[in-house]
């Protein structure tokens, strides 16, 4: 559910970093089937999977990429997402690289977001994030709340 909670924040070239169990990247491909979608994922086994997935799914709107998030094309998304890929410290390095100018970072992240919002302060400077912000998606649903980490990048 926090997973689809993302998608009208999401649209034109979306990828999605660390897809690995397909979240949040083939939920997001399920409900929108309007955006192009590009898993990024390093392990083969996962992989194979999310493709497979995708077929058996018949999302028409999925590529899946077998590579690190430093090997994917660079400047090529409007929106980037990712899902327990790490802090952002070390997530914003991997990922605002792969956001187009004037594209945007939509990471889902836990309870201590701003902490690691925080600790990221020369990195969201160093990657020239702007309107940099915590939303709080779902909120008062039967599920824990959604923090998102969004992020415009120049």
């Amino acid at each position: 559910m926090n997973c689809a909670l993302l998608a009208p924040l999401v649209h034109d070239r979306t990828a999605d970093v660390g897809s690995g169990a397909g979240l949040p990247g083939l939920v997001l491909a399920i409900a929108r089937p309007d955006v192009s979608f590009t898993l990024i994922e390093p392990m083969e086994r996962r992989t194979d999977w999310l493709s497979s997935q995708a077929r058996e799914l018949e999302l028409d709107n999925v590529t899946v990429l077998r590579a690190r998030a430093e090997e994917a094309p660079k400047a090529s998304f409007d929106v980037v997402t990712a899902r327990a890929v790490g802090a952002l410290s070390k997530l914003i390095p991997l990922t605002a690289p792969l956001v187009s100018a004037g594209g945007e970072l939509v990471l889902l992240k836990g309870a201590t977001v701003e902490a690691e919002i925080a600790a990221a302060a020369k990195v969201v400077t160093r990657f020239r994030l702007r309107e940099a912000r915590v939303e709080v998606l779902g909120d008062g649903m039967p599920t824990e709340p959604t923090r998102v980490f969004r992020a415009r990048v120049e």
